[in-house]
């Protein structure tokens, strides 16, 4: 037990000491799993070749950068109060240090990254944010400076929530009642009043904390207008695809499901071209999920192929019959045309 850590999966069912069946075999261990067993008395589990189902997971920043960076973004933005933003001027150094951390991977534009549906809190949203307008823009060729522009203006496009009373994790904002939706659709406004003087931060960061929820065809909030800034624009295809994942103003989404609505409303909502743009490089099945293939066989997801979003490399560990594979069987998607993917079972 103390060697598992989550995402294994169970080669023989899980028993209690009178027989019964506590996990069946071919369970994802997940993490909330583990302690579980432990207060079960469960001493050991066997589980399957680790190397066999191994994964290859593409990250937009390195787990210790994004950590890093969420420590000090929460440690500015919650220091905060209203005009008192010294110290939110070291946030435009850390965009530049996310901008180089992405710019500095090999081939960083030709990637497919494996994004999943998470919970999270509004620093990390801002930061999540950042990194895939940032990964958006460089596939949109924005000059380098206009990307630092971008970068700062994520990382304080929600600074308006700082003024408001409202909880948004895991909450739909259609829940809202009638007062706290004025209130939620306020904060735009709240965050860029409150830096519309200071001269450390350029116009476009300014407009991306004001514009971020406007949409094109003019439904958006707080201005309802159609004329919004292309930078803007980028922000806000970024910002609602990481709200739906992560349950941020909406009750979180499945990934493909996110990825279906931005397909769905690019060009009625937001700007085809930079919905284009952003779902060119993320993974629809991402690395580590359990898939049901077309031939109705049970498989991991390996890695990804590039510019093939949507076919990535399986391997199957169920036969059609819900017989165990032991053997290694390996599908390319991209190589067999006929097969698809027609369900996710979980990550």
């Amino acid at each position: 037990m103390k060697n598992l850590v989550g995402g294994e999966i169970l080669a023989k069912p899980v028993m209690s000491w009178d027989y019964q069946m506590i996990l069946p075999e071919g369970t994802c261990i997940k993490k909330e799993y583990i302690s579980h067993l432990e207060e079960l008395g469960i001493l050991e589990v066997y589980v399957k070749d680790e190397e066999r189902l191994s994964t290859h997971e593409i990250a937009i920043l390195r787990s210790d950068i994004e950590d890093s960076v969420k420590v000090k973004v929460k440690d500015i933005l919650e220091r905060h109060t209203y005009q008192k933003n010294e110290e939110l001027a070291e946030l435009s150094e850390t965009a530049d240090s996310i901008i180089t951390n992405i710019v500095e991977e090999e081939k960083v534009v030709e990637k497919i990254y494996d994004i999943k549906e998470r919970s999270t809190d509004i620093y990390e949203h801002s930061i999540n944010t950042c990194s895939l307008a940032i990964l958006t823009s460089l596939k949109l060729g924005i000059k380098k400076e206009i990307i630092h522009d971008i970068g700062v203006g994520c990382l304080l496009h929600d600074l308006g929530l700082r003024y408001t009373t409202i909880d948004l994790i895991e909450k739909d904002v259609q829940s809202l009642n009638h007062q706290q939706t004025i209130e939620f659709r306020k904060h735009p406004v709240y965050g860029y009043t409150s830096i519309q003087k200071e001269t450390w931060i350029s116009d476009i960061s300014k407009s991306i904390i004001l514009y971020h929820h406007e949409r094109l065809d003019g439904s958006g909030f707080p201005l309802r207008t159609k004329d919004i800034p292309f930078e803007c624009q980028i922000v806000s295809v970024c910002d609602a695809f990481d709200e739906m994942i992560c349950g941020i103003i909406n009750k979180s989404m499945k990934l493909y499901e996110a990825v279906e609505y931005l397909k769905n409303t690019g060009g009625t909502l937001f700007n085809k071209k930079i919905v284009d743009a952003l779902l060119s490089f993320i993974a629809v099945y991402p690395a580590g999920s359990r898939v049901r293939t077309s031939d109705g066989e049970i498989a991991i997801v390996l890695s990804q192929n590039k510019n093939f979003q949507d076919r990535p490399i399986l391997r199957i560990i169920q036969d059609s019959d819900g017989n165990d594979v032991e053997e290694e069987v390996i599908r390319d998607m991209v190589k067999i045309p006929s097969l698809f993917i027609t369900e996710i079972l979980e990550y």
